[in-house]
């Protein structure tokens, strides 16, 4: 592992740089988001923890790059952004589409000289998961009633056509990685699991998430707040509450071990 000084890079963005805290946190985002919505998380977590969130192509400054258009490509090299980044104990904590993603990324972390803690997942059924695949998001449209179903993105930004132009490439790219990801079956990481969801999710039933325990060989979890599928916007104070304490937890018992 390489000691990264630098604050910014092309999939890695800084935002509260924690060069004494004693574990990392990398975040991935949902489909057509960007690692600013990570910003709170890394406010509240410094100085204790470092939060490393990732800015997938196609989106913000990355959005003249062509978006990767599936889930292990993207695991892929997130892992090696992972790799070179970590230079202490990390966790992975991901929303949605980013939730797979982290799993992904756990996965090919594996055997590697990488510390993981744990793996968070929000928002995201467990492998191998259809809730999207099974909707028609062919067109444009069909996308952004998604995207409004799910109440992910502000009304205004629907409705202004410069930004819609702006981020309807990263949404195509990543609903296309998100119906074409099936999983390999009875795929697993080493690592504990927690599962936070919101009880009024329409796309993330409760069992469907309490499945992620057949995708792990160590603990497991499940947190269910108030809320529909982007409840960590209203409940965010609980939601990094909760996140800090599976830190903590994660990184004595590792302590206690070593």
């Amino acid at each position: 592992m390489t000691l990264a000084s630098r604050e910014t890079q092309p999939w890695i963005r800084r935002f509260r740089p924690a060069s004494a805290a004693s574990t990392q946190l990398v975040c991935l985002p949902h489909a057509g988001g960007a690692a600013s919505f990570f910003l709170p998380v890394a406010k509240a977590l410094a100085p204790g923890t470092d939060v490393l969130a990732v800015q997938y192509p196609g989106r913000q400054d990355r959005r003249t790059e062509k978006g990767i258009d599936n889930i292990p490509d993207l695991a892929d090299a997130v892992a090696r952004e992972v790799r070179e980044w970590a230079d202490r104990p990390v966790t992975l904590f991901g929303h949605s589409m980013g939730a797979t993603v982290a799993f992904e990324v756990a996965r090919r972390l594996r055997g590697t000289d990488v510390d993981l803690l744990g793996l968070i997942v929000s928002g995201r059924c467990a492998p191998p998961c259809t809730c999207v695949a099974t909707r028609e998001l062919s067109t444009d449209e069909n996308i952004l009633d998604e995207v409004r179903r799910m109440s992910g993105t502000d009304a205004q930004v629907l409705g202004d056509d410069d930004i819609l132009r702006m981020i309807l490439p990263a949404l195509r790219s990543d609903y296309a990685a998100v119906q074409s990801y099936r999983g390999e079956p009875g795929a697993s990481v080493p690592y504990p699991v927690v599962a936070l969801i919101g009880d009024a999710d329409p796309q993330v039933p409760v069992d469907d998430a309490r499945a992620w325990v057949d995708h792990t060989e160590a603990d497991f979890e499940i947190q269910v707040f108030p809320g529909g599928h982007f409840y960590l916007n209203d409940q965010a104070p609980a939601v990094i509450g909760a996140v800090k304490r599976h830190i903590a937890r994660w990184a004595a018992a590792r302590d206690r071990v070593a």
